[in-house]
């Protein structure tokens, strides 16, 4: 490795980085991140990535096309924008890397977009490696890649995985038929350790079938590779296309906590919806309408008049949520609510449309979230009767895909939801999508465009998305695709999953913890739903956002669940702090062991320690070390349940804590602060 950029890396990891709380005290130093940019991007140099065009790998011809560079204005804080452009005069094809880097964070992304700028079509653009850099470190030994599964709808979503690597070997991840999180080990977000005590975290923004290819080369060195796994084509002219988006976050620390943490604090502070220019708080929530004797299913039996008196109960016994939500079912759908297509309230139930219950909702203060899933098209409705030219068949599948890249679609879908997010009420944009897109986009492709109809359709969703955020400032999404099957940088960056998996882990607690684990590592903001009213199962289901699924006409008393509501709304700004995990991986899956984890907020000096005896536990006690606190600072603990208060300090603390809990299934809630 050359000299210049091991002392760059030192310079990116340096210890200013390190502590979180130092992170948001440098945004007015010179990011270091910016010379890891300036050397690797530089005129004459091979850049970070690589393409072949014509039957010849970019890296033999691209450091003689002409090259420019150029700083660009960013609305996005603490950070700087340019594009370094690469042209072939020959030829015509223009290559733009736009990249960003960021001062408050050790962090840099960049995307590409490819552009004929001749009057004849291009040559093969194929392998396009957004990413093909080798990263070297000082010191020999392991490297470990931290990585997880995506949804499977099971109970191992998001199942954490630590793999050391041997050279010559490579792990490959790419996701399920085209959603971006679906599949096993198809997670779009990565840490890679190397034996130096620093490593990358690397998050990849593409909404279909992105791939990433990590192999250790020798003992000093892992290279990385990513891009859209299915491309080959020639662009027309004047043709434009863009790649998935790259993001590396450099971090230095004792483990790999700290990159998870930077990471964690790196999207709040970058990719999450801001309102008010700040990160949105996402809602607790409860369902109106749905259910009723078959053949009802989801909402489709819902009614104006069943909607008022669910307001009305909730409104009642003073059990208020933030949101209410009306799911799948409003719309003409023929008794089942799969049948999508028909964007219009079914006037059969909603006779004056769904404005006099959003006007309800928000006379209690909440808001209202209105589900959609505009990209599954079925037979006989609107969309398939009226713009059939408009969708993407396979004459053995009963869904059809409304093409968003087919313009006049996207212009449609964009002015139709923004007139119903308008005439409605809409606060929350719930949009879903339960199909798998990739036979279509391959069935769509011309002969020798390859991958053309997945790039158009995509970059199609992030334009209806952007549209939609900024006609409505305070507008938010929730993002859904058979759960959390369609999380990546890009879709984070817009909208939040409320809903992360269709496992039933709200109805079988200890699978929900294992999902609270394993996404914790990497997404701050993510949620489930809490059917089961018990201590137990709604700590089992506690995020930063939640679904109370409560009939709230069965037997509980009202104070029990005026105190969950307390307690969801006192627990929340926990899950936008620190995680770090208190029991291993080897306890996920398994319903006789102790499950714990700890949410700490160094700059408030608070955090909580969330602790789960399962069932088939016979131990009655368990020891855990505290991570992140100040070793010379005396804290008190508050064990919840016990009504015990306890005053340590610092490092007893991370000595450890000793954690008891009788019952069995039980959870024990430890929260602290820090005494002045």
């Amino acid at each position: 490795m050359k000299p210049i950029l091991l002392t760059l890396l030192s310079l990116l990891c340096c210890s200013k980085f390190v502590n979180s709380q130092a992170i948001n005290n440098v945004s007015n130093a010179k990011p270091d991140v910016y010379q890891w940019v300036e050397a690797n991007f530089s005129k004459g140099k091979i850049p970070p990535f690589s393409f072949t065009y014509g039957g010849r790998n970019s890296d033999h011809f691209i450091t003689g096309w002409h090259y420019t560079v150029e700083k660009l204005e960013t609305a996005e804080p603490n950070s700087g924008k340019s594009v370094y452009t690469y042209t072939d005069k020959k030829s015509g094809l223009v290559v733009k890397c736009f990249i960003t880097w960021y001062n408050d964070f050790p962090a840099v992304e960049w995307v590409l977009r490819f552009s004929n700028n001749s009057s004849r079509n291009s040559s093969v653009i194929e392998d396009v490696k957004v990413i093909n850099h080798t990263f070297s470190y000082s010191k020999t030994g392991t490297f470990v890649l931290h990585h997880a599964n995506g949804c499977n709808t099971i109970r191992n979503d998001f199942q954490p995985f630590d793999s050391e690597m041997k050279i010559g070997s490579t792990i490959y991840m790419t996701p399920n038929q085209g959603r971006s999180s679906s599949g096993d080990k198809a997670f779009p977000f990565f840490n890679i350790e190397s034996p130096a005590q620093e490593g990358i975290m690397v998050a990849i923004g593409w909404t279909g079938k992105w791939y990433a290819d990590v192999r250790q080369k020798d003992e000093k060195s892992v290279l990385l590779r990513s891009g859209m796994e299915r491309m080959k084509l020639y662009l027309f002219p004047r043709e434009e296309i863009r790649t998935p988006q790259i993001c590396l976050l450099f971090w230095k620390g004792e483990d790999r906590m700290t990159g998870h943490n930077q990471f964690r604090r790196f999207v709040l502070a970058h990719h999450t919806r801001k309102i008010n220019g700040k990160p949105a708080e996402l809602p607790l929530s409860a369902g109106i309408g749905g259910g009723g004797p078959s053949p009802c299913n989801e909402f489709t039996c819902a009614t104006e008049s069943w909607v008022f008196s669910l307001v009305n109960r909730y409104e009642q016994f003073n059990v208020i949520p933030e949101n209410f939500w009306i799911d799948a079912g409003w719309y003409p759908n023929f008794g089942d609510w799969h049948n999508t297509g028909s964007w219009v309230v079914n006037k059969e139930n909603f006779p004056n449309g769904l404005k006099p219950v959003s006007d309800a909702v928000h006379r209690l203060g909440a808001k209202f979230l209105l589900w959609f899933e505009p990209e599954r098209v079925r037979a006989g409705t609107l969309l398939a009767t009226e713009h059939p030219e408009w969708l993407i068949e396979i004459p053995d599948k009963i869904n059809k895909l409304l093409n968003l890249g087919n313009k006049d679609a996207l212009n449609w879908l964009t002015t139709h939801i923004s007139g119903m997010i308008k005439s409605e009420g809409i606060d929350i944009y719930r949009q879903d999508f339960n199909m798998d897109p990739l036979a279509y986009w391959e069935k769509a492709d011309p002969p020798g465009r390859t991958g053309i109809t997945e790039i158009k359709h995509i970059e199609g969703l992030y334009t209806f998305w952007d549209s939609l955020l900024v006609r409505f400032p305070k507008l938010l999404i929730d993002n859904c695709a058979s759960g959390g099957r369609r999380l990546d940088l890009e879709t984070i960056s817009r909208a939040s999953p409320f809903w992360r998996t269709d496992y039933h882990g709200y109805e079988f607690p200890n699978g929900s913890q294992d999902n609270t684990y394993g996404l914790n590592f990497y997404l701050p903001l993510h949620g489930t739903a809490n059917i089961v009213r018990s201590q137990y199962y709604f700590r089992s289901n506690l995020s930063s956002t939640m679904v109370m699924g409560w009939d709230i006409n069965k037997d509980e008393s009202q104070a029990a669940m005026q105190q969950y509501i307390k307690d969801f709304k006192r627990l929340r700004p926990y899950f936008y702090g620190d995680f770090y995990p208190l029991t291993g991986t080897s306890n996920l899956l398994k319903d006789n062991t102790w499950l714990a984890y700890q949410l700490n907020r160094p700059e408030y000096g608070n955090g909580i320690v969330m602790t789960f005896r399962r069932e088939g536990n016979k131990e009655e006690s368990i020891q855990v070390r505290l991570n992140g606190i100040d070793k010379d600072a005396r804290y008190e603990l508050f064990y919840e349940d016990y009504g015990l208060r306890v005053t340590k300090t610092g490092a007893e603390l991370m000595e450890g804590i000793d954690i008891n809990i009788p019952m069995r299934p039980g959870s024990l809630l430890v929260s602290y602060k820090k005494l002045e």
